[in-house]
């Protein structure tokens, strides 16, 4: 600890050793690579590769690939990402980009734990995990899912005639995507029985 305390002397009375200059451009340096590597290790753990490297993970990932995020006619893939990670601009958004990395932070912990670490103790799992997914979509008003599907932009003409109506109904009542599509990308879990008393 005596490198820390004659550190902040040092920042304390810059002159007395190094010029302030030497101080501020190492400040700068410093901070460059702080926010380079933060970038990039946000980066990182937004690609599949990060996403699925978690054993618990092979169990979602392998219903993703027959969804069609993954696949479909126009070539455009959805991401773990595109779909669990924020993306709104500026601050704020960089804010809950954060908030959601951090509250991550669980899904290791759990890895660790072995939690979800066989099918079994997934499907256990899974109803619990669904719901904290689609409740966190629905507070931010499935902001993700309009990320690419946006109301403004759909051409209700050449939907089906039962999409269309939909559509149209779930923006007149402000509805959310989450509300209609679960089980999109993923299975959708059971709902489990109650236990009669």
């Amino acid at each position: 600890m005596g490198w820390l305390k004659s550190l902040w002397q040092l920042l304390r009375n810059p002159s007395s050793k190094i010029p302030l200059g030497v101080l501020v451009v190492g400040g700068g340096v410093a901070g460059i690579i702080f926010i380079g590597t933060l970038h990039f290790g946000l980066a990182y753990t937004n690609t599949m590769e990060f996403c699925v490297s978690c054993h618990s993970m092979k169990f979602p990932y392998e219903e993703y690939k027959e969804s069609p995020h993954y696949q479909n006619q126009s070539g455009v893939r959805a991401t773990c990402a595109d779909c669990h990670v924020p993306h709104d601009k500026y601050f704020t958004g960089w804010l809950d980009k954060m908030w959601a990395k951090i509250y991550a932070a669980k899904d290791v912990y759990h890895e660790i734990l072995g939690t979800a670490s066989t099918k079994e103790k997934f499907e256990a799992h899974r109803w619990t995990m669904a719901n904290r997914v689609w409740d966190k979509m629905r507070a931010r008003g499935s902001k993700e899912c309009l990320h690419c599907h946006n109301f403004e932009f759909m051409d209700f003409g050449t939907q089906d005639r039962m999409a269309s109506k939909r559509h149209k109904k779930a923006i007149e009542k402000g509805e959310h995507c989450i509300d209609c599509h679960k089980g999109i990308a993923h299975e959708e879990p059971d709902e489990p029985e109650e236990d009669e008393e």
